[in-house]
């Protein structure tokens, strides 16, 4: 074969032949292109940060990351292996700064080609404060009430206070968190439960969990009635001898299992005795005081005994 000839045949209109084989690659390259799958999902953007500085204003939180590529090779990329970030090491002041949104691949997404990632958006604007640290108690935040004729008579928490992070501008006006609401609905008996803190500004870190535990002393309301100087009665007194008490009158304590049943109790005259059936001459006593019947009532005299007088001459001293 003559290697002169056929050099100089495939050189013949070179000019052309090249701009066909160019046209021959873009043709390629775009079929292969337009023959690319496109996938959408969003992932949470990373503050990259090593200094006393942190974000003091709002920014997205979530970012629109767009994957184009084969489809066998896209669609099994799982969404944690696209980290998007922006890198805040290199500032070292407050103010207010524009910085790009960038991206890394990993685990699943490493080696899979083509792969063209895009995000939106591409740069994002913000704010850093220095960051200070304070202890700020918990609150218990409570929701509905315990069962009728009951308490909540004690709780506690524990942790009672917590160590949060944030930007000097927003950390003077926080003085306590709340935990998320503790339902005591319908609650008749003590319980414990672990409950979140609520953080209502996501520029607030709370360091630890995040989380404390509630205990709570649920207990039986008692109802209960005072009546203030009920007058003492003497009964059972001999006639030939006349008696004064010391005190005259006492206060009388009343429970019960409903309100209902004390407030509709009317109290009988007499209701407050002191016996004197066994006293036949004169001298000083003690004596116990007596109560009258109060069905399904616990009854209690304050005081319990009064001092008698007793001497010749017939009736009670008034």
């Amino acid at each position: 074969m003559n290697y002169r000839k056929l050099f100089a045949k495939a050189a013949e209109n070179w000019p052309i032949k090249v701009v066909c084989i160019g046209l021959a690659i873009i043709l390629f390259v775009f079929h292969r292109m337009s023959s690319l799958e496109v996938r959408f999902f969003s992932v949470p953007l990373n503050i990259e940060r090593k200094g006393a500085l942190m974000p003091s204003s709002s920014y997205p939180r979530m970012v629109r990351v767009s994957l184009r590529g084969e489809a066998n090779s896209i669609f099994p990329i799982m969404e944690d292996d696209i980290e998007v970030y922006v890198d805040m090491d290199g500032f070292d002041l407050p103010g207010t700064y524009t910085v790009p949104v960038q991206w890394r691949k990993k685990g699943t997404a490493l080696g899979v080609e083509p792969l063209q990632v895009t995000v939106d958006p591409m740069e994002i604007t913000l704010s850093l404060d220095q960051k200070i640290s304070k202890f700020v108690p918990v609150t218990a935040n409570f929701r509905g009430n315990v069962e009728a004729g009951y308490s909540l008579t004690s709780y506690s928490l524990n942790p009672t206070q917590v160590i949060i992070d944030g930007p000097a501008d927003l950390m003077g006006n926080i003085f306590e968190l709340y935990t998320e609401p503790i339902d005591l609905d319908g609650r008749r008996s003590d319980f414990t439960a672990t409950v979140n803190l609520l953080n209502r500004d996501p520029l607030i870190v709370i360091r630890g969990s995040g989380t404390s535990e509630f205990k709570g002393n649920i207990s039986r309301i008692i109802p209960v009635r005072n009546i203030s100087n009920v007058p003492v009665t003497v009964t059972g007194l001999d006639e030939k001898l006349t008696a004064e008490l010391e005190p005259k009158s006492c206060n009388v304590r009343m429970e019960a299992k409903t309100q209902e049943a004390l407030d509709s109790f009317v109290l009988p005259r007499d209701f407050l005795t002191v016996d004197c059936s066994a006293i036949n001459e004169p001298g000083i006593y003690v004596l116990k005081v007596h109560t009258g019947i109060a069905e399904d009532m616990s009854v209690s005299v304050d005081p319990e005994e009064v001092k008698i007088h007793i001497i010749h001459g017939g009736g009670i001293k008034p």
